[in-house]
């Protein structure tokens, strides 16, 4: 579904835990990470779209989630020509987005990645908020910002940061939970950005 200006609605989700670390899940067979996220089907509300995507891609119901806020507005990104498929070309300019900031208050082992017959991720782990945006793919970084920003005072996590500008930081290697799920220990993938083509879910 593309609306008239040329962008196809879509959900994104944070998804915290306690200590306000973020859900970040790897994409299938790729060195990739990223929130969950998907397009919202006619006739769905953006609420309901990010239910159903976040059942889809981390096995989570309702239930097991509360709804700490929500982006004011669309956000909008543009996807290079490039990676439009060629039948999209020239009324597909992008995506634009509402952003979902829910905390679990169901447990780790609720999260499954195979609940759906298409998983979107084959491991994932909690992270610290303020994902540095040099691990987002380009076309996508203001988005993230924006979102990020908007979401950060529904947990107050910017006050931590002591008016410091928190991108850029990298947690070191070792330091806290980094590993993605069943990843041996002593091992940490780097968060590598993989272009995400206009057909994203």
């Amino acid at each position: 579904m593309i609306d008239r200006d040329g962008y196809r609605p879509n959900v994104a989700i944070v998804l915290c835990n306690t200590k306000n670390q973020v859900f970040w899940g790897k994409r299938i067979k790729e060195h990739a990470w990223q929130f969950p996220q998907g397009g919202i089907k006619p006739g769905e509300s953006p609420e309901e779209a990010m239910y159903r995507e976040l059942k889809e891609e981390t096995g989570l119901e309702a239930h097991h989630v509360k709804i700490l806020g929500r982006t004011r507005d669309w956000l909008h990104y543009h996807v290079p020509n490039h990676w439009v498929k060629r039948e999209w070309r020239g009324t597909y300019k992008g995506q634009k987005q509402i952003w979902f900031l829910l905390r679990l208050v169901g447990r780790d082992h609720d999260i499954s990645l195979r609940a759906s017959g298409h998983p979107e991720f084959d491991a994932w782990r909690w992270h610290d908020f303020w994902v540095p945006l040099d691990t987002v793919i380009e076309f996508k970084r203001d988005v993230y910002r924006q979102a990020l920003e908007q979401l950060a005072g529904f947990l107050d996590v910017r006050h931590s940061l002591s008016g410091v500008s928190p991108y850029g930081r990298r947690r070191k290697q070792g330091q806290g939970r980094d590993r993605p799920r069943n990843q041996p220990e002593g091992e940490v993938l780097p968060i590598v950005p993989t272009p995400t083509p206009a057909t994203e879910s």
